[in-house]
């Protein structure tokens, strides 16, 4: 490579860097549908072998669709009662904590008795529900106010499915056009590196999602079985953040072990909650994992978490969504520049 070549690199970089921090409130609905877009695209291709293309991206589509719309109906009014039902029980959550397990803590620590009182935090909580209605008429009064983000928020809801259905129909030319750009002497470096960064990025968006999902539902049913209150927002919470090995489990298990003491003021229920917890990584490590996921996805758990981090620290939001095929290419180019070092005469001395 050319010295005016690294810097023609360089260059590009950075501008692709600036146009995303410029572009990124505009770019979200562009990015989700690239993300269904990449999650659809195999099932395009193995169902135009017996149909026109137009189509097979019809009948994804309609899938895709069908999956979000369903999900939406089902888990958000789910959650927003589990929420309703935590700001309605925080009050009494508060009051034992005060009067019961801060005054045990004390005892069994041997530290003088502190009076902590949380009524004014108590009083605002509920003020303010009282004064949102809820979780969705909060939001939607909130957004109601400003007819710009309304109109923002309804444009983004409208590009997304257009913007996913036409990057379906073309993705495998658009594929093809960019690997036309490619230099012909760098092109088969390239292709590798693209295959191997599209089988870890495709193990992990298609695979841990569905992976994801699979917790959701073990954990909020097997909460909602114990009969707790906050089970189904727990189920959700562990299942969502379950992308990281073991914090879905460890965040989980937690927060489900102070919500089941607080109902039930009971120590054994601890070890119920443990149980699904138990039973849900026992489900993913010898069933979920295995067969959705395998062993392609190389991403270290603080490697996925700083990515998500950074991401959301420079670029927001879009940041986020960005941050995972950011860093599954950047680990497949690391394990390239790797080997490549291993085989120099500079690791070898030779």
């Amino acid at each position: 490579m050319t010295e005016s070549n690294k810097w023609m690199y360089i260059f590009l970089t950075l501008l692709v860097g600036f146009l995303i921090y410029s572009l990124s409130p505009i770019l979200t609905p562009f990015l989700v549908a690239a993300v269904f877009s990449y999650i659809g695209d195999p099932l395009v291709d193995r169902l135009e072998t017996r149909m026109p293309r137009t189509a097979a991206v019809a009948v994804v589509f309609s899938v895709l669709s069908l999956v979000v719309l369903l999900v939406l109906l089902i888990f958000v009014p789910l959650i927003e009662k589990q929420i309703s039902i935590f700001v309605h029980k925080l009050p009494l959550y508060l009051d034992q904590i005060q009067h019961k397990f801060l005054p045990m803590l004390n005892q069994k620590l041997g530290l003088p008795e502190q009076s902590i009182s949380f009524d004014v935090l108590k009083k605002s909580i509920q003020d303010y529900w009282s004064s949102a209605g809820g979780l969705a008429k909060g939001m939607i009064a909130s957004v109601s106010r400003s007819g710009l983000v309304l109109a923002e928020l309804m444009a983004n809801l409208l590009l997304i499915p257009v913007v996913t259905f036409y990057l379906l129909r073309d993705w495998d030319h658009l594929v093809a056009r960019i690997n036309e750009l490619i230099p012909r002497r760098s092109q088969p470096i390239v292709a590798k590196l693209a295959r191997e960064s599209d089988s870890v990025l495709g193990a992990f968006l298609r695979g841990q999602l569905l992976v994801m999902l699979g917790l959701t539902f073990i954990y909020s049913i097997g909460l909602t079985i114990l009969g707790l209150d906050l089970g189904i927002l727990i189920g959700v919470l562990s299942g969502v953040i379950s992308f990281v090995p073991y914090l879905g489990f460890i965040v989980g298990i937690v927060l489900a072990g102070l919500a089941a003491i607080m109902q039930y003021q009971e120590f054994v229920y601890i070890a119920y909650v443990a149980i699904v917890f138990g039973v849900g990584q026992a489900i993913e490590g010898m069933i979920l994992t295995p067969l959705l996921v395998g062993d392609r996805i190389g991403l270290h758990p603080v490697a996925v978490i700083f990515a998500v981090l950074a991401g959301g620290q420079l670029f927001g939001f879009v940041g986020v969504l960005l941050a995972l095929p950011v860093a599954a290419v950047i680990a497949v180019i690391l394990r390239y520049l790797h080997e490549r070092y291993i085989s120099s005469g500079l690791y070898t001395n030779a």
